[in-house]
Order: structure tokens, then C-alpha cells, then sequence
């Protein structure tokens, strides 16, 4: 449960699980362990453990048109399960060993603090595979997947700057992992690339989902002078706020036009639908392993929303570009020269690593706030 998890503790385990290894949520051992082989009896239970309601937006809404998209194109091979709504912690764990004994082989455990609950279930049942969001363990049953969210976040923050008119953004963040971190930052570096005064206010939740402190969040981001919202968190309560405060909202997650048609510029958008595809169809071959996955927009596991009217059409070919060149590998969000935002050097030039990205734990200049804790 990340409540109990301090930034140290995080990146101390981490390091130690990565020190041979250039994927960022991969861990050290002496040898790969060897693929479950699932039974071939048809149909594959597949299981889907939700943070949150599923609802019509958000981060669990995008893994349930995952696990849609992987039923449309598998057919008949699979049956889906579906829990939402389930906390973090001791809770989780209770509903992992229900599914167990429900007979899934294959359970996803998509919220970042189900880590420790699915793991200590995936080692009592070695027969049946576990997939994680987020995390960075990893057992012979028990993988781990990720996306390079920041780099969206980059094309995103880009955006940004060049439509902000007052150079001030809010941004509505809910724990201070590596990941939220990335998109804070990226953010932040791609707003300053567009206009190098623009300045990023950070609000921290201390929840994923919590939709009245999200909407409260944001309002003081808007009372406080910031013309664009961003966030990262598990309800539609930001881009609800955006709409009725009329000011710039770049989405996450889903597309929002549905919620915010006027305010949205562009979103974030997640697509798991080939990932589960892949995972489902390894399991039925028997050739599944645990090998962990970190894509981005090269994968178009990331990428854009369309584009709201308001951006001009220069613009858009401009930050077409820029995403072709991430997801060519020809810029790296995260490359020159880096300063935190109490001054200190990070980086003096090159691209940093994917292990160091995967252990973020400062702002950079620019941010206005602290990570909790500090």
C-alpha cells in the first residue's frame, strides 16, 4: 500500500531490483524464470481488479476499454470478470484470492498500490498468472507494465505554453510516486520549451480518487491565477471544473470532449487494448513470462486527443512533429541541462537514463510546490 511507502523505501527498492537492468520496472536476477504454462482449456478467465468505478472517463475507464478491446479481437477464447471500485491494502487482497478461487488464470492488478496484496496471492498460486500496473516486482508468475506517460505529458505541457496567456498552469497530483513525478516534470519542461516563463503550480491530493477534494484542488489552482489545468488523479472533477471556470484544460487518461468540449485543448490518452491482447494470447499459447513493459508513443500505448479548434493549425503541425521525435527516439523529453526547483544541478547535458527516470524524486525548476514529505 503506497500510504506506507516512503520515496526512500521506493527508490531503495527499486535500485536494488534494477542494478542489472536498463527497463525501469524490470528486477535483477541470475536467471529469467520460466514462462507459466497456463492451461489451454478454453475459455481463459481473465480478471480485472479496478481502483475506482469504471464511470465514462479515467484512469480505470481507459483498462476497461483495454479489456474490451482484448474480448472484441480474442472472442470466445476469454471470459472477463470485472471488480472496481477496490482499495488499496488489505481489501485487495481479499478480492485477489476470491478471483483465485473463482478459478482465473489470468488476474490484472491495475492500481499501483495493489503491489504487495497481489504479489503475496500470485506467490501462494503459482498456477495462475498476475499483471501489475505500475509497480517493480516481479515473481515467476507475477509481471509488472507500465507507459511512458511523460511523454504525452511533454506534448502536452508544450501546448501549454504556447496557450496560456498569464504562464501559469495547475496541476492536481495524487501521490508523489516516480510516475506522477515524470508527468509533473514533463510537463513542466515542455510548458518552459513553449515559453520559458511559465510556471507550474502543483496541488497534492494524497488519494487517486477523491472526486470533492480534486474539484477543490482545482479551484484553488484557478483562485490562484492558472488559465490551464492538468492532473493526475481518478475522476472527471478537474475537467468539470475547468468547463464551468472557463479555462484551458489539458485531459488525461481519456478524451474528454464528452466533459469538457469547450475547455479541453487536447488529452492524454491511454490505450491498453494491444497490451491485453498480447498477455491473454501468451497465456493460451503457454509461452507466457514475466517480462516487463514500458511503452510510450512509439507503442501508441500514449498518445494525443484531437486537437480543439483553438489550436492553431501551425502549432499542430509543430507538435505532430515533436511527438514523431519521441516516438522515434530523436528527442528525450528528460535531455539537456536540468535544474531542480530549489536550484540544484540534476543533469548537465545528454538524455538521462531509464533507470534514473524510473526513480524520480525531484521538481524541476519551474514547479511551484514540494513534494510531500520535504
Amino acid at each position: 500500500m503506497y500510504k506506507n511507502l516512503t520515496r526512500r523505501a521506493f527508490a531503495g527498492a527499486v535500485s536494488g531490483l534494477m542494478a542489472a537492468h536498463a527497463i525501469p520496472v524490470a528486477a535483477a536476477s541470475s536467471s529469467v524464470p520460466a514462462p507459466i504454462k497456463a492451461p489451454l482449456r478454453l475459455p481463459l478467465r481473465v480478471a480485472f481488479v479496478y481502483v475506482s468505478p469504471v464511470g465514462s472517463a479515467g484512469w480505470s475507464y481507459q483498462h476497461d476499454l483495454g479489456r474490451l478491446a482484448m474480448e472484441r479481437r480474442l472472442g470466445q477464447k476469454v471470459q472477463t470478470t470485472v471488480v472496481e471500485n477496490v482499495p488499496e491494502g488489505p481489501d485487495a487482497e481479499r478480492v485477489f484470492r476470491d478471483l483465485v478461487a473463482r478459478g482465473h488464470h489470468l488476474i490484472f492488478a491495475t492500481s499501483f498500490g495493489y503491489q504487495e496484496a497481489a504479489l503475496r496471492v500470485a506467490q501462494e498460486n503459482p498456477g495462475v498468472v498476475f499483471e501489475h500496473a505500475g509497480g517493480f516486482k516481479r515473481a515467476p508468475n507475477f509481471n509488472t507494465y507500465n507507459a511512458r506517460f511523460y511523454e504525452g505529458r511533454y506534448l502536452a505541457g508544450m501546448l501549454a505554453g504556447r496557450m496560456s496567456r498569464r504562464a501559469v498552469a495547475g496541476y492536481v497530483a495524487g501521490f508523489p510516486i516516480p510516475e506522477v513525478i515524470q508527468g509533473i516534470n514533463a510537463f513542466t519542461l515542455g510548458m518552459r520549451a513553449a515559453n520559458p516563463k511559465a510556471q507550474v503550480r502543483v496541488v497534492w491530493l494524497n488519494a487517486w480518487f477523491d472526486p470533492a477534494r480534486e474539484r477543490d484542488a482545482a479551484l484553488s489552482l484557478v483562485n490562484q491565477g492558472a488559465d490551464v489545468l492538468t492532473y493526475h488523479c481518478g475522476s472527471t472533477a478537474v475537467p468539470q471544473l475547468a468547463e464551468e471556470r472557463h479555462v484551458m484544460l489539458l485531459g488525461y487518461q481519456s478524451d474528454l470532449r464528452h466533459i469538457a468540449p469547450k475547455s479541453q485543448l487536447t488529452s492524454v490518452v491511454h490505450d491498453w487494448g494491444a497490451y491485453y491482447t498480447q498477455v491473454a494470447e501468451a497465456v493460451i499459447a503457454g509461452t507466457w513470462g514475466p517480462e516487463p513493459f514500458w511503452g510510450g508513443l512509439r507503442q501508441r500505448v500514449v498518445r494525443l486527443a484531437p486537437f480543439a479548434e483553438s489550436v492553431p493549425q501551425a502549432l499542430r503541425f509543430q507538435l505532430v512533429e515533436v511527438e514523431r521525435a519521441i516516438a522515434a527516439g530523436r528527442v528525450q523529453p528528460f535531455s539537456g541541462r536540468l535544474i531542480d526547483n530549489e536550484g540544484g544541478i540534476r543533469q548537465t547535458a545528454g538524455s538521462m537514463r531509464d533507470e534514473d527516470i524510473a526513480l524520480m524524486d525531484f521538481l524541476v525548476e519551474g514547479v511551484q510546490g514540494r513534494l510531500p514529505g520535504r
